[in-house]
């Protein structure tokens, strides 16, 4: 039974939102013996992890293909598969095809010997420069991952990370995390089909191929496609975020649905009691801990406190990432592509070479439509044949507007291209449709709040809203200018992606701030916000 506002529940903590990042700090609290909350506005868990079920198919909602979820020391610490999440992976991971004449593409196969070997075959060079991209992932993997998910600020497994690149190579591998995704290519491969790899990857950002910094996402995803593949959950993406879900249950934190909150009160400068549209009040005696936007938190439950200008200022030039539209299939057969390789890919990087990829970006970063889209196409059932009935095919479609155009008109317009490019590239296609499910940047931020004006990121992946710069100068991790109140999204450091960092940093900056040395901390990293932007005013 909901209590009136006078006389509210007392819990630990209270996570906002039920996304994958509030169930992961969810967990983590409750493993520290924390009584803790999760309060979620839809009907289900999950956030941007959910699937639907259409006549027998499972179409996912928002992500589907999650390498860095496989790959997350975050997730794998937390033991999913005794909850029910199983990997699903396709015999050939990525094909990249530029080209409607390309019979071929360039691919990512499930082990380095067979990519080494089809890139060989362009330029000789090439198979061997994969064999040591492969085996510099490798040795940097581990503290990479740590550093990029674990800590915040990531001190302890920085200077691991720093031990396995070795001081002679320390300035040259920074350089090389720095370069533009065109760059890296060009030094890295001398044919074509190397530098598609890399620069296909690095467009699941919204960081300009010709950019410092697309490069390293780029080489991040590509390392990880050949390492953990493209896998997706079997049963659909849902199945993680149940999994998550079951996992913080099992831990002893409670999870209401269909529970929206409308306001955090600040008392004391210190979040103090969280309220829901259905009546509901709960005093967190140590936390809370928002899986929302920035702008959610600061503009929307935070009403009753007075933001200093400054900070106010930096907030209002928070830059979203490029808004998606997303189209979803069901198809008579598999796709008819004229690249054979990508017939049984999980993913396809389709519709421009590594030019074509830089010209597309430019024209996204400065507001044109471009002629022809490039798209990131997943094939479902052919990663997990239990999507959909045998033969058939469960597909989606993503690619973006330019920056700030979010109209349904220029959506539509964008649906049209994307179709036309299909056309090329996989003559006979459309004889195969049975239904499309169109998700423009309108309805994607209907269904989840989170994704403001279709952007799936969080905020933009570019440098100068990255690290400490996330959301705002100064902040970078959870801590926010109000005590006991922590951001746990993909608003701040690392950023967009399924790996659970978010709300794992969230809830150990909790945890440490209650520890034996947490509250003078805490109370000096108040302080250094304070002189930065000035204290609130309730």
């Amino acid at each position: 039974m909901s209590r009136s506002r006078s006389t509210p529940e007392v819990v630990d903590a209270v996570v906002v939102g039920a996304g994958h990042h509030g169930l992961v700090a969810a967990a983590t609290l409750a493993d520290a013996g924390w009584d803790v909350a999760v309060l979620e506005a839809r009907e289900h868990v999950g956030g941007a992890v959910w699937s639907v079920d259409r006549d027998g198919w499972v179409l996912d909602e928002f992500s589907a293909c999650h390498p860095l979820a496989a790959a997350s020391p975050v997730l794998t610490e937390l033991g999913l598969a005794d909850h029910g999440l199983r990997w699903c992976r396709s015999d050939t991971v990525l094909t990249h095809v530029g080209s409607p004449h390309d019979q071929r593409g360039a691919v990512i196969h499930r082990t380095p010997e067979e990519t080494a070997a089809a890139l060989a075959e362009e330029h000789p060079a090439d198979g061997q420069a994969w064999l040591d991209l492969v085996a510099q992932w490798g040795q940097l993997r581990g503290p990479l991952l740590d550093t990029l998910l674990t800590r915040w600020p990531p001190v302890a497994p920085g200077a691991r990370l720093a031990a396995a690149v070795g001081a002679r190579d320390l300035a040259r591998f920074a350089r090389f995390l720095l370069l533009p995704v065109t760059r890296m290519g060009e030094e890295l491969f001398e044919g074509e089909r190397g530098r598609a790899l890399l620069a296909g990857n690095a467009m699941h950002v919204d960081i300009p191929a010709d950019a410092a910094g697309s490069g390293v996402f780029g080489w991040l995803l590509a390392m990880l496609a050949q390492d953990v593949g493209f896998p997706s959950p079997e049963g659909g993406s849902r199945v993680l975020a149940q999994a998550l879900a079951s996992r913080a249950e099992v831990a002893g934190a409670s999870i209401s649905t269909n529970d929206a909150v409308t306001a955090i009160t600040v008392r004391g400068g210190r979040a103090d009691v969280v309220h829901t549209a259905g009546g509901r009040s709960l005093r967190a005696r140590r936390a809370v801990i928002a899986d929302t936007s920035a702008s959610a938190l600061y503009d929307g439950l935070l009403t009753d406190l007075t933001l200093p200008r400054r900070f106010r200022d930096e907030l209002d030039r928070f830059v979203w990432d490029l808004p998606t539209v997303k189209l979803n299939y069901r198809l008579r057969q598999t796709v008819p592509w004229t690249a054979r390789s990508a017939r049984d890919s999980a993913v396809v990087h389709v519709g421009a070479d590594v030019d074509g990829l830089a010209r597309w970006s430019t024209d996204l970063s400065t507001g044109q439509q471009p002629p022809q889209p490039f798209a990131l196409v997943g094939q479902m059932s052919t990663i997990d044949p239990s999507r959909s009935p045998d033969g058939t095919e469960a597909m989606w479609l993503y690619t973006h507007l330019p920056r700030d155009v979010v109209d349904d008109g220029s959506a539509d317009e964008l649906v049209q291209r994307s179709e036309v490019m299909l056309d090329a590239f996989a003559p006979g296609w459309r004889d195969l449709v049975i239904d499309r499910w169109t998700q423009r940047p309108s309805d994607l931020e209907s269904a989840d709040a989170n994704l403001v004006g279709g952007a799936v990121g969080g905020g933009t992946s570019q440098l100068h809203q990255q690290l400490l710069f996330r959301p705002v100068t100064g902040l970078g991790g959870p801590r926010t200018p109000v005590e006991n109140l922590y951001l746990g999204s993909a608003a701040i450091h690392p950023g967009g992606g399924v790996h659970g960092a978010c709300g794992y940093l969230a809830a150990r900056a909790a945890l440490g701030d209650h520890g034996w040395w947490g509250r003078p901390r805490r109370r000096l990293g108040l302080a250094a916000l304070h002189r930065l932007y000035g204290a609130p005013g309730e």
